[in-house]
């Protein structure tokens, strides 16, 4: 199956913003985010992310409906999680572009999508200009966790073969409800980065 990519900046991501939301809620329920999250949090954090200068929102989409998207941003417009392991760390933010999250509906993956996400916001890199880096992370979660499916396979091959590498000890504290829990619990998510 062929699914169209294309790149979405400005006032044009806010057009996708109810879809993205829905489906990120969609996704990130699965391992390994379990995320139990609201439609108001998820249209609010979205928002945010539009109005910010450099954003780009990728779309996938099977005929008109959009089964997978992708954001990034300048990681100085990025949330202060985020920021602040690499202020830390001695880098300069300014050049550093942040690949923020990525949701495909399972039933659209294994034909390249991923790949295609990636070549579109770091394009968008390129095209702003004065990065020297790109970034991603990915949450932390232990082997053993009681949600964690047999079958599942780690992205880390993927992103290896992207040129991408964690980086010891770079690390972002989020908080967030899972599914199997009462309240908000700190996650911690490794960077991975690559020179571009």
């Amino acid at each position: 199956m062929k699914l169209e990519v294309t790149s979405l900046t400005g006032d044009a991501i806010r057009e996708v913003l109810p879809d993205l939301a829905q489906l990120r809620m969609i996704v990130f329920r699965d391992w390994p985010y379990l995320y139990d999250g609201t439609l108001e949090y998820e249209e609010q954090y979205l928002a945010t992310f539009a109005a910010a200068p450099g954003a780009v929102c990728v779309i996938a989409r099977d005929g008109d409906r959009i089964v997978g998207a992708s954001t990034g941003l300048p990681m100085i417009h990025a949330d202060e999680e985020f920021k602040g392991p690499f202020t830390a760390a001695g880098y300069d933010i300014a050049q550093v572009f942040y690949c923020g999250e990525s949701v495909l509906l399972s039933s659209h993956r294994g034909g390249g999508v991923g790949h295609a996400f990636f070549d579109h916001r770091e394009a968008q890199a390129r095209r702003l200009g004065g990065f020297r880096h790109s970034t991603f992370c990915r949450v932390v979660r232990p082997d053993d966790h009681p949600l964690k499916p047999k079958d599942y396979r780690p992205l880390d091959a993927f992103w290896t073969k992207r040129g991408y590498a964690p980086v010891p000890g770079l690390i972002a504290h989020y908080d967030w409800k899972d599914i199997d829990q009462d309240g908000e619990t700190t996650k911690e998510l490794q960077f991975w980065l690559r020179e571009l």
